[in-house]
């Protein structure tokens, strides 16, 4: 079969993106798609059956070009809004006039230093309102790839700014918010736009010592992937009901997350329920051509599509669909029902946008240029600056004295335009620099552009401490921008780049006020500024928008109080030698110092969460109804509860007293609980409450409730799964602690707890009761969608938990790998891995070619199974981890199982030992690998233990 491309061209041809099809005339008319009666299901069911096979092809790329016979008219799926409808494909502003500009709020990592849920929401409302009016104009598509809600979790990483932190309980509830604005609620009968939620999952690498994030394997451990990887992630599909994702470039142990049916079948639509008829999956764009090359998984480019088809990625972000997917339909690699099912998500999500209905019986069709910058959009924008802006630290020279007349504004950032947008922008109706707010305060401003944020050179020196010399006080605006963090880009270092550093330090010694404002995502070491008596104020302000530079200047004059609390933690300089990008794993190891400051183990510049204000507060948290809890009767509490970990435990009211005289302020309270319950290491802290309360006067209180959930309590295991401990818990009130509260929870202990086979989901469980488990995993069953899920039925009970794990799936590699002969024992694989990195390298995994424990060893004796000691092979049999032959072949008869699997594309054939279930390797079959059984096998050699044969 040849897919007609030629097709998508002609109907491109002279159609706008944002047009919707002709229900009252046109060739549709009589099909079910228009009546408005009939579900989303059985609407895009009825239109998806009209195309023929070569038009269900050439619609499955994102610049779709529709049916024209039908009437169906070209679609664009990308279009971008992160923090204001942006330049995308899909989105066409206007060279002037009407649709030439539309709100440009934050970036995303500074409206996250707000801690305010509720702007949030409001934020996101304006977004797709003028997404929508940009639509009803026929100048963009109604489905949006936003947002990013991966966690920040390594400074390095140059999209960062996109997100809004690290800590994942406020990514949950930022997204709750953000996607129930975008989207016009939980369930509306229309949607007002598509979000997406993105990059699922463990995507946080850009371009770092020659790891691209096209072919990077992010090797994580169920329990990081649980707890911190997926978190937000969950809430947009289980309780926000986003309507798409996007699964990343990158590979999650080895399988790519657009080929992955482990995380898009698995635990996306099984295991949490994302499972609407509207709802689809996307791919990033060129990941799927990504799968190919340089990720090298599969064989041909017919394979790649199919994989990913049938793993559950339903739309390709590029072109590898439309040109490879008739070929992989002949070779009968994907069946056309599974095509129709990605289609009829895609389509049944455009119905519920009203994509086929009458304009007029809807709400949003008739949102127009009049919505767009309007004055309350233009206000939100300033104030989510306002809120998002951080002190870090003031000596009393903030807010500036009204003495002071004169100021020498300096820096690449001190006239900073689009620069304040960030990345993944559009264009905005205005942008106030700090200079044009300095000058509109009044001011006599010398400005100076200084060096620029990663300049070597001093030539620009003399005319900046001239523009000092001259000024009552200095304001320096530096930090980073997107010339040194941005997507396709990561940082090598946390310092101020170019001479910055050098810079402020000569200004601090002028003896003159001086603030230093600090821009951009990702924080950079402000170890010689913060103890520096010459450099009297420091303002974190990220990437502020469109009236960055008026919200700055107000904080720094009085206008508006600083209440910002840090994102993310500010490590020290030499924290990026101390843990590799490439290190997906959360918990301190010998190399790692640990990530978050749930997990770091040293000592930060600036901790997160951490914010100075104008004036000074006290607070005081309510205390515990109860000195105990029985796990058991809070359990039995939630019996009606569909999800536990949302079930109430107890609500705390804080008390927040302004103590200042002078200056009203917001405050942000947030709540930390700690304790050493569970499975060490134990987390430093963690966040579990938040909430910002508005303009306490001077010598004023208020109160905030912060809520607590059963999950709130929760730590996670090894497989991933959500558990009650009992122990003794510490709940802190702010980050210095103002006012802390103490509670016990008493039943068993899951660590002694006898570990028992689960019902009739198949695989091993801790029968824990009164304990409290949440399943991370889908009960492993017999699926289509889960290859290994198969096997698992068929293994012992001693290694149905690490089959539960499946973090190994097939790597095909082209061309075959080698390398140098490299030893390793289990103690220096300790060394190097984390524990749960070398038990899934033992039960599950393969090294690397090369690196094999046996391959070289000439010793009389047999290997045995290091799990139980069962005698498996005669010293004769090579073992070589870089895969080859014999192996399995010479094993003695009986000692090894054989369970095949077919999932892959071709035959592999998992090995276990009989007597225990230890997992051995695998082996490939039928792949031209000119061994005499035409057969690969990959042996586990660190799952074997060598017994020297006895001397006479």
């Amino acid at each position: 079969m040849t897919v007609l491309l030629a097709l998508s061209c002609l109907a491109l041809a002279g159609q706008a993106f944002g047009a919707f099809p002709d229900c009252a005339n046109g060739p549709l008319t009589t099909n079910t798609v228009c009546d408005t009666s009939a579900t989303p299901l059985e609407r895009a069911t009825a239109l998806i059956s009209l195309f023929t096979l070569e038009e269900k092809i050439n619609n499955t790329g994102n610049t779709a070009p529709g049916v024209p016979r039908l009437g169906l008219p070209a679609y664009q799926w990308w279009q971008e809004a992160l923090h204001g409808v942006a330049e995308s494909p899909g989105v066409i502003f206007a060279p002037s006039g009407e649709y030439s500009y539309a709100t440009s709020f934050p970036q995303p990592i500074l409206m996250g230093a707000a801690f305010d849920d509720a702007l949030i929401n409001h934020v996101a409302t304006i977004v797709s309102t003028e997404a929508r009016a940009f639509n009803n104009a026929n100048r963009s598509g109604i489905d949006f790839w936003t947002p990013n809600i991966n966690p920040f979790k390594d400074p390095r990483w140059g999209r960062g700014q996109e997100t809004p932190g690290e800590d994942p309980f406020h990514l949950q509830s930022y997204v709750y918010n953000l996607i129930t604005g975008l989207q016009g609620g939980l369930d509306p009968e229309y949607k007002r736009i598509v979000a997406t939620c993105k990059h699922f999952a463990a995507y946080d690498l850009e371009n770092w010592e020659g790891n691209v994030r096209y072919g990077f394997d992010a090797l994580v451990s169920l329990q990081d992937l649980s707890e911190f990887y997926t978190r937000s992630f969950r809430t947009c599909a289980r309780d926000a009901n986003v309507g798409s994702f996007m699964c990343s470039y990158n590979a999650v142990n080895g399988v790519p997350s657009c080929a992955n049916s482990y995380l898009l079948q698995d635990i996306l639509r099984d295991h949490w329920g994302w499972t609407n008829e509207d709802q689809y999956i996307t791919s990033d764009c060129d990941a799927i051509q990504n799968i190919y090359e340089p990720h090298y998984y599969t064989a041909t480019r017919a394979e790649t599509v199919a994989d990913a088809l049938n793993a559950g990625t339903d739309l390709d972000c590029g072109e590898y669909y439309p040109e490879n997917l008739g070929a992989a339909y002949d070779q009968g690699l994907f069946t056309e029902s599974t095509l129709n099912r990605a289609l009829i998500r895609q389509y049944a999500a455009l119905v519920k946008l009203g994509y086929f209905d009458p304009a007029d019986i809807q709400p949003y069709r008739q949102i127009g240029w009049a919505n767009v910058s309007t004055p309350e959009a233009e206000e939100l924008a300033y104030t989510a600056a306002v809120e998002g802006i951080t002190l870090l630290k003031n000596d009393g020279t903030l807010p500036l004295s009204p003495s002071i007349k004169t100021i020498a504004l300096i820096g690449p950032w001190a006239n900073a335009t689009t620069q304040m947008q960030g990345n993944y922008y559009g264009v905005a109706p205005y942008l106030i620099s700090p200079l044009m707010a300095a000058e509109e305060l009044g001011f006599t401003v010398y400005y100076s552009a200084g060096p620029g944020v990663d300049d070597p050179t001093t030539s620009s020196f003399p005319a900046a401490f001239a523009a000092a010399e001259a000024a009552d006080a200095i304001i320096y605006a530096g930090g980073i921008d997107i010339t040194v963090e941005a997507e396709a880009m990561d940082r090598y270092t946390l310092d101020w780049p170019g001479v910055q550093p050098d810079f402020i330090d000569q200004l601090s010694l002028l003896g003159k006020p001086l603030i230093v404002l600090q821009f951009g995502g990702g924080q950079i070491d402000d170890s010689a500024l913060l103890p520096n008596p010459g450099v009297n104020a420091l303002v974190w302000g990220g990437y502020p928008g469109q009236s960055g530079g008026k919200a700055i200047m107000d904080i720094i004059v009085g206008n508006a109080a600083p209440a910002g609390r840090l994102p993310i933690t500010q490590y020290p300089l030499d924290y990026v030698y101390q843990v590799a990008m490439t290190d997906m794993s959360l918990r301190p190891s010998p190399t790692n110092p640990g990530r978050t400051y749930m997990w770091y183990t040293g000592t930060p510049i600036v901790e997160f969460g951490f914010g100075l204000h104008y004036t000074t507060f006290t607070a005081s948290l309510s205390q515990p109804s109860a000195p105990s809890y029985d796990i058991a009767t809070l359990v039995s509490l939630c019996s009606g509860v569909a999800h536990p970990d949302l079930c109430p435990f107890a609500s705390y009211t804080a008390n927040v007293t302004n103590t200042g005289s002078s200056v009203t302020s917001d405050f942000v309270s947030l709540l930390f609980l700690a304790g050493e319950h569970g499975p060490a290491p134990y987390p430093n802290k963690v966040l579990v409450a938040y909430d910002r309360l508005h303009a306490i006067a001077p010598l004023a209180s208020q109160t905030t409730t912060l809520n607590l959930t059963l999950g709130s309590l929760s730590r996670v295991d090894d497989y991933g799964n959500t558990i009650l401990y009992p122990g003794e818990y510490t709940l802190i009130f702010d980050v210095d602690a103002k006012s802390t509260r103490r509670f016990l929870t008493t039943g068993p202990n899951r660590n002694n707890a006898r570990p028992l086979r689960g019902g009739d989901n198949g695989y091993e469980v801790m029968r824990l009761s009164p304990t409290f488990i949440i399943p991370f995993l889908a009960p492993l069953r017999a699926t289509q969608h889960s290859p290994l899920n198969r096997l698992a039925s068929t293994l012992p009970t001693s290694v149905t938990a690490a089959v539960q794990v499946k973090l190994r799936y097939f790597h095909y590699s082209r061309p075959a790998m080698s390398g140098p002969s490299k030893t390793k024992n289990d103690t220096e694989w300790k060394a190097i891995l984390s524990p749960e990195q070398f038990r899934i390298l033992r039960q599950k995994g393969t090294e690397p070619a090369g690196s094999g424990k046996y391959e070289n060893f000439k010793g009389e004796g047999i290997f045995a199974c290091a799990g139980c000691g069962t005698p498996l092979y005669k010293s004769t049999t090579k073992f070589d981890s870089g895969c080859g032959w014999p192996a399995f072949f010479d094993a003695i008869p009986g000692a090894v199982n054989r369970h095949e699997d077919r999932s892959f594309g071709m035959t592999r054939t998992e090995i276990t030992c009989t007597a225990c279930g230890g997992h051995l390797g695998h082996v490939f079959k039928g792949e031209g690998y000119k061994t005499p059984t035409d057969e690969r096998h990959c042996v586990n050699s660190i799952s074997l233990n060598f017994v020297d044969e006895p001397k006479a």
